[in-house]
């Protein structure tokens, strides 16, 4: 049966968990385009505004487990529409700052438990939860590419509204920009309607909270891939994060710092489809494995080169490609091991070994930098660290293949 015809009956939902997905990821991967200006007129250091985005990091890992938990009481609408309205808020504050404590409150907080309840772990859950599994690793790499058109789109918008208006205006068009999640959440909340599959025998659907989290962590898989996804966002968010000031340290036009971030967002999209349809076929731990790999050969490449607009460009797209193709990967992994129920609060558990990372990529990078000048010994540690977590997560899946959870309920 052809595809189209299989998710037909769904695309409201899937359509709607992808609009909220590229706006709600798009908007935060762009917000290193307002650090210079920002930090220059607020009087501010650029460790100060690394401090918030790591915040919200912090405050989007730790949060993301209980978002995923109150969806399984309340369902997915209420969540992500109180999201919505969060990331609305905490743009709006940032736009209006006058100090360390509206950047911290807005980008920070605000936005950090807003994205616990409209990123990839609930817009992932929703696309699981709405199409057969045979299709099922096909469909999230499809909703993650279409989640990564954001960046295309924002960054660019974003920086010249900054050129031409200031950083208060182009956050206030992030504001605008960012209304669009409220339907598209609403959308998305029409998988409420739909009852989970009947569970298969090794599924944890009828377990508590508590069981499904203790059956998590007692899976040697799960926690390897947990472990080894601390490195996915210390590598990411420390791009993110810095790299519009690295450029601008290189004498580099300003826009080229959001042609970047746009050709990551391009090449996301690729990278999503290819990865989603290969994780269909192949081990979706092993691949995990190599997307860490080959984005710390990357690093290593880029930043020991002298930075050209065409090197940046190119490094953009390679990064892009292996950038959210860990989206579909992890999540196809946690509904095989785990089932669907309760997906997204075991993704959201692994998540926050992400967002650990996260936090290191950004606020560890920006005192890097005001401590020792440069970003070399940054990216050196990502590149390490990188190379090690990828080649642990490749060998374990490849020696060790994922069992299905041993559940002991009492």
């Amino acid at each position: 049966m052809p595809l189209l015809q299989v998710l037909r009956p769904t695309l409201p939902i899937l359509i709607g968990a992808s609009i909220m997905l590229t706006l709600s990821m798009g908007l935060r991967q762009s917000l290193g385009i307002f650090l210079q200006p920002l930090t220059h007129d607020i009087h501010i250091s650029v460790s100060d505004f690394t401090l918030a985005l790591a915040v919200q990091n912090l405050a989007w890992g730790f949060l993301q487990p209980l978002a995923g938990a109150m969806t399984v009481r309340y369902g997915f609408r209420p969540i992500m529409i109180v999201g919505s309205l969060m990331y609305i808020a905490g743009l709006a504050l940032m736009a209006t700052a006058g100090g360390l404590i509206s950047v911290m409150v807005g980008g920070g907080v605000l936005i950090g438990t807003s994205l616990a309840c409209t990123a990839a772990a609930i817009a992932m859950s929703v696309a699981a939860r709405a199409v057969p599994a045979t299709v099922r690793s096909t469909v999230l790499g499809i909703v993650s590419g279409a989640g990564s058109l954001g960046a295309l789109l924002s960054a660019p918008i974003g920086q010249m509204l900054n050129e031409g208006f200031g950083w208060r205006i182009g956050l206030a068009g992030f504001v605008v920009m960012s209304v669009l999640m409220i339907p598209a959440a609403w959308y998305a909340g029409r998988i409420d309607r739909i009852p989970l599959p009947k569970p298969a025998a090794d599924d944890i659907g009828d377990a508590t909270a508590a069981t499904a989290a203790k059956a998590a962590f007692g899976n040697a898989s799960f926690v390897v891939m947990t472990c080894a996804y601390l490195v996915c966002g210390m590598q990411l968010v420390f791009l993110t994060t810095h790299l519009p000031s690295y450029l601008a340290i290189c004498g580099l036009d300003p826009m080229l710092s959001a042609q970047t971030l746009g050709m990551i967002g391009g090449f996301n999209v690729l990278g999503s489809l290819f990865f989603g349809w290969a994780g269909q076929r192949w081990n979706k731990l092993a691949l995990l494995g190599a997307i860490y790999i080959l984005r710390s050969l990357a690093l290593a490449w880029y930043f020991t080169l002298p930075a050209t607009s065409a090197s940046t460009l190119l490094f953009g797209a390679i990064m892009g490609f292996l950038w959210m193709g860990v989206g579909p990967l992890v999540a196809g992994a946690v509904a095989e091991m785990f089932g669907l129920r309760w997906q997204a609060m075991i993704q959201g558990l692994a998540f926050m070994s992400h967002q650990i990372g996260s936090f290191l990529g950004a606020y560890g990078g920006g005192v890097l930098y005001d401590a020792l000048g440069s970003y070399t010994m940054a990216w050196r540690i990502g590149v390490a660290l990188g190379l090690a977590g990828g080649i642990i997560q490749v060998a374990f899946a490849l020696i060790r293949p994922s069992q299905p959870p041993v559940l002991r309920t009492a």
